[in-house]
């Protein structure tokens, strides 16, 4: 059965609005008029660390109904764990103990989405260790994502890994071997960044949408080059919008499509301003059924 085009939702996400506090990011989104924010745990947006957790995500999920924005969990922060080492410890650690605090990082992720009723968490594999071969790295991906993809199921959250350019895990055939791997459990979704598809993928991004659609759970977008891993603001890359939204709306696409500008926090109001109305048109230039006319959300 084909699947009955969708009205896209659009979000932002808040590691590009760093220097906001989250009250105001929020305040900010839904007063522009998006649909959604892709909330990234992190030291100034809902610390996943600091005590408390369960409390400050109720008020977080308070506010999010307030302003009437949905939400999906992102891992992506850069320092949260280890303050010296970029994304660091990650699923692929040599030491287990270090491994270990990557997957108590998730598994918390997974308890504030359920309380926040998000949509998906978002997690990634990491890189190869200098000291592993690919095989190894392989099964200690898997192994660690296991209890993940445990406590997801029991949720009732879809956990969304995202193949990121220079990891393991760095394009859809990797994704696809992942879920091999493991067995192809229900939980275990994708989330797809349109820049990652034009950075390293062999076909265009709205070909990838076709191919990814039937694990798609997550979708972050922004400009990019052909094999230049750099998030960019729409228009200063390559992609062309309105064929990658309209084949998103095509496959029955019903999570967020999250704008990924994690280096532009210093303007990141700015950009929040300017994406939506890029997206909006973009979305139906490519398929006039996929924004309602004079839609403001």
């Amino acid at each position: 059965m084909t699947p009955r085009p969708t009205t896209l939702r659009f979000g932002y996400g808040t590691n590009g609005l760093a220097d906001l506090r989250l009250d105001d990011a929020l305040a900010l989104l839904a007063d522009l008029g998006y649909d959604g924010v892709g909330l990234t745990l992190d030291h100034m947006h809902l610390d996943p660390l600091a005590p408390d957790l369960a409390a400050r995500t109720r008020k977080t999920a308070r506010r999010l109904a307030e302003r009437g924005l949905e939400v999906t969990v992102e891992t992506g922060a850069r320092y949260v764990l280890d303050p010296r080492r970029k994304h660091g410890p990650s699923l692929l650690a040599p030491d287990p103990e270090a491994r270990a605090r990557r997957v108590d990082l998730l598994l918390r992720a997974v308890r504030v989405a359920a309380d926040l009723g998000a949509l998906a968490v978002h997690c990634f594999s990491g890189t190869v260790p200098p000291t592993s071969d690919p095989a190894t790295a392989w099964q200690r991906l898997a192994d660690a994502l296991t209890p993940v993809l445990d406590a997801a199921t029991t949720a009732g959250i879809p956990l969304a890994v995202e193949p990121e350019p220079g990891h393991l895990l760095a394009t859809l055939a990797d994704f696809h071997h992942l879920r091999r791997l493991l067995g192809d459990p229900p939980a275990l979704g994708l989330t797809l960044d349109i820049g990652h598809c034009q950075c390293l993928e062999p076909l265009p991004p709205a070909d990838c949408v076709r191919l990814a659609a039937p694990w798609l759970r997550h979708v972050q977008i922004e400009d990019m080059r052909r094999g230049v891993h750099d998030h960019l603001p729409f228009g200063q890359g390559e992609i062309d919008f309105p064929p990658v939204l309209a084949a998103l709306a095509a496959t029955g696409y019903r999570g967020l499509t999250v704008v990924e500008l994690p280096r532009h926090s210093h303007a990141g109001p700015q950009y929040a301003e300017t994406s939506l109305p890029f997206l909006r048109r973009a979305a139906a230039a490519g398929n006039p059924a996929a924004v309602p006319e004079g839609s403001t959300r």
